[in-house]
């Protein structure tokens, strides 16, 4: 792992370590991750196997174990699964999420499973699924994403956006070589960095993607201010992953208060009244800006209008009276050469 001394940008080629889907989904684990959760924290299991076959094998197993999961205990239970599409699953492939002949495969074998397609007649998934995607640049990849998750809409519920922006690389100015060990350097980008790209993404799926289908928005959030706009693109929920990794976990309360406050200033009551409600561009809401940030420079500079009069009038009696002085002193030497003064 690498961060940017600045903070604006992460580096990480560690793959996905972790200590199998056993530990995950044990009642213990689950227990001593939410402890009493008085705020019914949901415990979600995120899966990546090597193969399709794998993570068919892991959802069986989750399968299994949340049918005997006691439903008066919903706030110690497994609420919801993400499958990760931004890895690659199999040697030699690229990335599901960039191969959509893959992707269409993964999706339509895991639609078929039983808990998402039993035999009782009720068509209802047994847990919500959610998916993570890769980020995307070019829209007809947008397009042609969102087209097959939106087949299987009846047991999707959200689409988180973005992963890491792969192959990124850091040089060690000093030392001249890459700032990760592994993977010759090459190594998945977050942070501040991939906020735009993260931004760009969220509002191209909340366009192409079914109403059913919420969007999580994820890259580069790590203020309120952040967190405001991933929403105001379309997202129904945040993610944070960099900021949480650097702060530690401070940092929830930190965001979450820090959106509390912006909403408080706007006016906005619930998240709904500013979700995917990004305004066109136009000439008005440029002035908006311009003034607005005129405010705040004003305010971060901490002197009025009279203060800047008052230095700029103090610094201009300096100059000429500096001004001054050199005159006197060429009129001296040229009185002198000519003789006019003797020195």
């Amino acid at each position: 792992t690498w961060h940017e001394d600045n903070g604006a940008a992460s580096l990480n080629s560690e793959g996905l370590p972790n200590n199998g889907i056993d530990y995950y989904i044990s009642s213990q684990t689950i227990q001593e991750t939410l402890g009493d959760n008085p705020q019914n924290k949901p415990y979600m299991v995120s899966i990546s196997g090597k193969t399709l076959a794998d993570n068919l094998q892991m959802l069986s197993k989750i399968t299994t174990v949340i049918q005997g999961q006691d439903p008066s205990l919903v706030k110690n239970n497994i609420a919801c699964v993400e499958l990760n599409l931004a890895c690659p699953n199999i040697v030699g492939k690229p990335t599901i999420g960039y191969d959509f002949e893959q992707m269409e495969d993964v999706m339509k074998q895991v639609s078929s499973l039983p808990c998402f397609n039993n035999t009782s007649g009720n068509k209802k998934p047994l847990f919500p699924l959610g998916v993570k995607l890769p980020p995307y640049f070019d829209r007809p990849h947008f397009e042609m994403a969102a087209a097959i998750l939106n087949k299987y809409k009846h047991i999707l519920r959200y689409a988180a956006s973005i992963n890491t922006i792969g192959n990124a690389l850091a040089i060690d100015y000093h030392a001249e070589m890459p700032s990760v060990r592994a993977n010759g350097g090459y190594a998945g980008l977050s942070g501040p960095a991939v906020k735009y790209t993260a931004l760009a993404n969220v509002k191209q799926m909340r366009e192409l993607l079914h109403d059913s289908i919420d969007v999580v928005g994820v890259g580069g959030v790590q203020s309120g201010r952040d967190a405001f706009e991933m929403i105001l693109c379309g997202a129904r929920a945040v993610q944070v992953g960099t900021c949480h990794w650097t702060e530690g976990p401070g940092c929830f309360d930190r965001i979450c208060g820090e959106l509390r406050s912006i909403m408080e200033e706007r006016g906005y009551d619930t998240i709904d009244d500013f979700c995917g409600k990004l305004k066109e561009w136009s000439k008005e809401g440029v002035a908006v800006s311009r003034t607005a940030r005129m405010a705040e420079k004003k305010a971060k500079g901490g002197s009025s209008s009279g203060d800047v009069l008052t230095k700029k009038s103090a610094g201009d009696t300096n100059q000429s009276i500096l001004m001054a002085l050199l005159f006197i002193i060429i009129a001296v030497l040229v009185a002198d050469k000519f003789q006019i003064v003797s020195l």
